[in-house]
């Protein structure tokens, strides 16, 4: 390999580049602006990685046995989030998922799932044996999004599926749309089970009183939060709280110790500790200038966008239907439907032209990550670029058609994630298998979310919005076959379950 070649040199290089990032890490890589004087100097000094990078020496605890500094530290960003107790993740949301499900479920069991839930969640579910059934996201006309999970959803399925060990649905979405958390620990809890929470795009909801309230405040109890996403943390960081007596906290450390690595980056312990102390001290200062000349800039931004004829903002106007409690206004979320951009052409035009790049694209939108560490000058060159854009594209020829969210699509279950996962399987042709038992995951990356799942029955409908992805150039992953032709399928038939 050449030198030039090298990953860091091409990590340097975009460095350099004027490529602003919409997306995560939540640092925005910190010299783009947000922080100043005081808070840049005590607050986000972080050294060179390879000064401060050690393993469990005297004095600096052990994550998998913690008794001094990293029990403290813990302690500490459990009061701050009003948590019972909390652990750093070292190994990502997905080692949080991975142990919650694990530790609040019986090997063999029974879960009830919001089916758009991230990758993680299914892969816990093959680990542990379990059954799966679905609640699904609402649908919001017009927009091309997921809408929230309904209470009545939830109860309903836990009446028809009186097995079921725990309950875990994903709030908010990536898109920052929020359910009625509340509502759902209520009847969850009636239950006598458990509810987790995935919030990875979340754990910035305990700074800011515009934000809206976390799920561990109302009433979750098991929340996992991406620090790395909105806060000012290193990618591949993330915290795990648990509040109440519906969570055995020693199941989860145990399953915790299996999927975390056993030595745990504390550079990555670090950057999750100073990330929260930061927030914190911001949120308690009466007069954080970082925080609100964000609010400031991120306010006119929205009055801006909700402006444009064409390009829609998802706003506050969503709030109340399609099972959205509350929408988290942070996320920049552009629909494309009605006009002739599909949400990878805007994305590609962001890209390209604007130099702006975004945290994903959807077949009818984008999603672009803001957070207190960008700067004025990019949300500025946000709102131009879309307001550009969008009175370019009046009177462009054709309109997208106004179709369901996909992850609001029914997919029908035939065997479990386990059997489909672990049975004989053959490729078929992506375009013949209709009607087969997918044997792999189907899911656009960002955000994971499986279009379809292992022992779900390939039907016409859901076949149609996969070859139409393909053909958008959208970010298509699961499969095998990387080319996309084919498809794992199951080889023998499977009862239907």
């Amino acid at each position: 390999m050449r030198e030039e070649e090298l990953l860091i040199n091409r990590l340097k290089a975009y460095k350099d580049s004027r490529i602003y990032p919409f997306h995560m890490p939540g640092h925005k890589r910190l010299q783009l602006g947000g922080i100043k004087g005081e808070t840049a100097r005590s607050g986000m000094d972080f050294p060179n990685p390879f000064f401060v990078d050690i393993t469990e020496v005297e004095g600096f605890d052990n994550l998998h046995h913690a008794q001094g500094i990293l029990k403290q530290s813990m302690e500490w960003a459990a009061r701050v989030y009003g948590a019972d107790r909390t652990w750093y993740l070292i190994n990502g949301s997905t080692c949080g998922i991975l142990a919650s499900v694990c530790g609040c479920t019986r090997p063999g069991g029974h879960i009830l799932m919001s089916r758009n839930c991230h990758k993680a969640a299914y892969h816990a579910a093959y680990i542990n044996h379990l059954r799966t059934s679905y609640v699904y996201p609402q649908d919001l006309p017009g927009l091309g999004i997921q809408g929230g999970i309904l209470p009545e959803d939830v109860e309903k399925a836990l009446e028809e599926h009186r097995d079921i060990q725990a309950v875990f649905i994903v709030s908010p979405t990536y898109d920052g749309v929020v359910s009625d958390v509340s509502k759902i620990a209520d009847i969850v809890h009636r239950k006598g089970i458990p509810l987790i929470v995935d919030e990875a795009h979340g754990a910035h909801f305990r700074f800011g009183k515009w934000f809206p309230d976390s799920a561990l405040d109302m009433g979750a109890d098991a929340v996992i939060q991406s620090v790395h996403k909105t806060l000012p943390s290193l990618t591949q960081t993330a915290l795990l709280h648990i509040k109440g007596n519906y969570v055995n906290s020693r199941n989860i450390e145990r399953y915790l110790s299996i999927f975390q690595s056993s030595s745990p980056s504390y550079v990555f312990m670090a950057s999750i500790e100073n990330s929260i102390f930061v927030m914190d001290r911001m949120q308690r200062e009466r007069d954080s200038v970082q925080m609100k000349e964000y609010e400031a800039h991120l306010m006119d931004l929205r009055r801006r966008l909700a402006s444009m004829k064409n390009l829609r903002l998802v706003d506050r106007d969503i709030v109340g239907m399609g099972g959205v409690w509350d929408l988290d206004v942070s996320k920049i979320v552009v629909s494309t439907r009605g006009t002739a951009l599909s949400g990878a052409d805007l994305s590609s035009i962001l890209r390209e032209k604007y130099h702006l790049e975004m945290e994903m694209c959807g077949a009818d939108y984008v999603t672009a990550i803001t957070t207190v560490f960008d700067s004025p000058e990019g949300l500025q060159r946000l709102g131009d670029s879309l307001e550009e854009i969008d009175a370019d594209i009046t009177g462009m020829p054709g309109s997208r058609e106004d179709g369901p969210a996909v992850y609001g699509m029914r997919a029908q279950a035939r065997c479990s994630l386990r059997e489909a996962m672990d049975s004989p399987c053959r490729p078929v042709r992506l375009k013949e298998s209709e009607g087969q038992i997918s044997a792999e995951f189907v899911y656009l990356y960002p955000p994971g979310i499986p279009i379809l799942a292992p022992g779900e029955n390939i039907a016409r409908n859901i076949l149609d919005v996969i070859e139409e992805y393909i053909k958008k150039g959208l970010p298509i992953q699961g499969p095998e076959d990387e080319s996309l032709e084919t498809l794992r399928v199951l080889s023998g038939e499977r009862p239907i379950c």
